[in-house]
């Protein structure tokens, strides 16, 4: 990925890269900067808002500096943090330009170039997400971790040595309802 991309004509997202819904308000914007919520296709083909910048789900705190906006190719699978992204969780970010700097042989300010594609088409920026969660409602407010509370008909399920974590993560890791819980004042 850029520092920095383009995105015009948003209205056309949709229809280009065929998705199966489309999001209002989409604003054309000549800069799209890291951390700005940016529209992407998820991997069922979905138009979402996701915010730029990578967080792993296993983090235990949003970073306090800017969070990852690249990952390079080479050796990618690899990586621990993008294994299951790469795996799982694929996206293509779309756009109408990218920016680059160079900065020149004899110094001075950097030169800034846009690329785009010469048939205007628009570019499919391949991206990856996680899924970063903060706490429910009650939780969210006191602090930014919860942990998993099991759903009674799911207990023996958890328990079950037969049960893989692939199997087991997607419907049991999910957060507890806020309406399932009440927060008091601890002595």
């Amino acid at each position: 990925m850029c520092g920095r991309y383009q995105l015009l004509r948003p209205q056309d997202i949709a229809a280009r890269f065929e998705t199966a819904n489309m999001l209002a308000d989409l604003r054309a914007d000549v800069d799209v900067r890291p951390t700005q919520p940016i529209p992407v296709i998820d991997m069922e083909r979905e138009l979402t808002l996701m915010h730029w910048g990578f967080v792993p789900s296993w983090a235990k705190e949003r970073p306090k500096g800017a969070p990852l906006i690249n990952a390079r190719a080479e050796g990618i699978e690899a990586k621990p943090t993008f294994r299951k992204p790469l795996r799982y969780q694929r996206c293509i970010i779309p756009a109408t330009g990218f920016y680059e700097w160079q900065t020149p042989v004899s110094g001075g300010k950097k030169v800034k170039y846009l690329f785009t594609r010469t048939d205007g088409d628009f570019l499919a920026l391949a991206g990856l997400y996680d899924t970063w969660t903060t706490p429910e409602g009650l939780v969210a407010p006191i602090h930014n971790r919860m942990p998993v509370v099991l759903a009674r008909e799911d207990e023996d399920v958890w328990l079950n040595p037969d049960e893989t974590e692939s199997e087991a993560a997607p419907s049991y890791l999910s957060p507890l309802p806020s309406d399932a819980l009440r927060a008091a004042v601890a002595a």
